[in-house]
């Protein structure tokens, strides 16, 4: 990156615009996962006459994501302020935006402080500081990107909605597999007749098992009551994929699952509280965070690592003494389940059957489509339809990212939705959204009662 001009200056200076390709990808820009982040269509979604400006309330992951897509594309999205307790992560954002003094604030709620002095905010903040943030913006006439789930409360996400019908704001939510290239085709071919009348769908997120022993186990979403259920905290892109492709409501859900591996009663023999206090079985063991974190360097981005690579080392071994990184997977604090199974009843009598597991070797959402005159079978970077009628199997493939390409997309559709003041450009807006998140509340009540729950909008 450059250190003397910004990317914003460089490309102003020169007149210069960054054109899509067929999927082209980012020469810089990763997800969490390390992969080069796709860039958008910008022929959909092109610049608008001067970039929405926007402050970013939580600068972690996610709020880089956003954050990246602005310094790529400094003519659509400019952020001008940041709001971020963690001061290495505040001055690095502050840094790479060339955001002012005046306009970094320690928490979110110093951001309200002020009279409005953007056009935006960007929620990405953790789950269970959406709410807050939100209603202020929007109360304050800021239009507002915000990060899933909507809120770990019904009844929060309910006065969310609530308080972007009356003030008329735009509010998207990243429902990031709305804008991948896989799930718009995949939604084409089920309603433009190839495979007949839709009858149901099964439908796989296979979360990896270094994944969930990272974020759901020892990560911040480790207890569901301090956060998010994990329905929601991981799966609500499922649930909306699924509510989204079918283009019908949805009517009932059942749902089945619990923690069954991740507990003490599996803790081998001889393992210890703390990966390095000499475990016995450290060397063989799959969790073991010495090999993820220290030796593979895998998801390290959680420790915000010193620039100088020479000293990353003995940081990474001072977190795992420290952190809930380091501690054993089967003596956490930790209750999501490691398997669960959602049945969803849709109108039209179309059924979908979900499954959220933990124990897999892959990552990549794995869909199977089921209608009267066909199939299709996907994994999210390529697909296979069959035709039963005349027998003919097409496959149709892409290059991916974990998101399918729909990160910067859906930054590139938001920014188009706020420039032009119109939510109906917005694919993922929160009243499109919002039955996700209804599906999730009520899969969690069934899977706690053992019921059968109507999903009520």
């Amino acid at each position: 990156m450059p250190s003397s001009l910004s990317r914003r200056d460089v490309l102003k200076k020169l007149g210069a615009f960054t054109s899509a390709a067929a999927l082209p990808l980012s020469s810089w820009a990763t997800n969490d996962a390390g992969e080069p982040i796709i860039l958008p269509d910008l022929k959909a979604t092109p610049a608008p006459s001067s970039p929405v400006t926007a402050i970013t309330c939580g600068a972690g992951n996610r709020g880089n994501v956003y954050g990246n897509f602005a310094y790529e594309y400094p003519d659509m999205l400019d952020i001008v302020g940041v709001a971020e307790p963690i001061a290495i992560r505040n001055e690095r954002y502050a840094t790479k935006h060339q955001i002012k003094t005046e306009n970094r604030f320690t928490t979110w709620e110093d951001v309200f402080k002020r009279p409005r002095f953007a056009d935006a905010i960007i929620i990405t903040t953790p789950d269970n500081l959406h709410y807050g943030p939100c209603m202020k913006a929007l109360e304050m006439g800021y239009d507002v990107l915000l990060e899933k789930p909507i809120s770990p409360s019904e009844k929060e996400c309910r006065d969310i909605l609530a308080l972007a019908k009356k003030t008329g704001r735009v509010v998207g939510v990243c429902h990031v597999l709305r804008y991948a290239p896989y799930f718009v085709r995949l939604k084409e071919l089920m309603h433009n007749g190839s495979i007949g009348k839709i009858i149901s769908i099964q439908h796989m997120e296979p979360i990896e098992h270094i994944h969930m022993s990272h974020s759901y186990v020892r990560g911040n979403w480790h207890n569901s009551k301090q956060t998010t259920p994990i329905i929601l905290a991981k799966s609500c892109h499922d649930l909306d994929i699924l509510r989204w492709m079918i283009d019908k409501p949805s009517q009932s859900v059942h749902a089945f699952g619990s923690l069954d591996w991740f507990t003490s009663k599996n803790a081998p023999e001889g393992s210890t509280a703390r990966c390095m206090d000499g475990c016995k079985i450290e060397s063989t063991c799959p969790y073991s965070a010495m090999k993820i974190y220290y030796h593979e360097r895998q998801r390290t981005y959680v420790f915000d690592l010193p620039e100088d690579k020479s000293k990353q080392g003995d940081y990474i071994l001072e977190q795992l003494r420290t952190t809930n990184y380091g501690r054993c997977v089967y003596k956490m604090e930790n209750d999501q389940p490691d398997h669960y199974i959602t049945n969803i009843l849709f109108d039209n009598n179309i059924t979908a059957s979900f499954s959220m597991e933990a124990f897999t070797s892959y990552e990549g959402r794995r869909t199977r489509v089921m209608g009267s005159m066909g199939d299709i079978v996907g994994d999210m970077s390529s697909f296979t339809v069959t035709d039963f009628r005349t027998g003919e199997v097409r496959t149709w493939k892409q290059n991916s990212d974990a998101h399918g390409g729909g990160d910067w997309r859906l930054a590139a559709n938001w920014v188009q939705a706020v420039a032009k003041q119109d939510a109906s450009l917005l694919t993922s807006t929160i009243d499109a959204s919002i039955e996700s998140h209804l599906m999730g509340f009520a899969a969690e009540k069934s899977r706690m009662g053992k019921t059968v729950e109507a999903v009520k909008l």
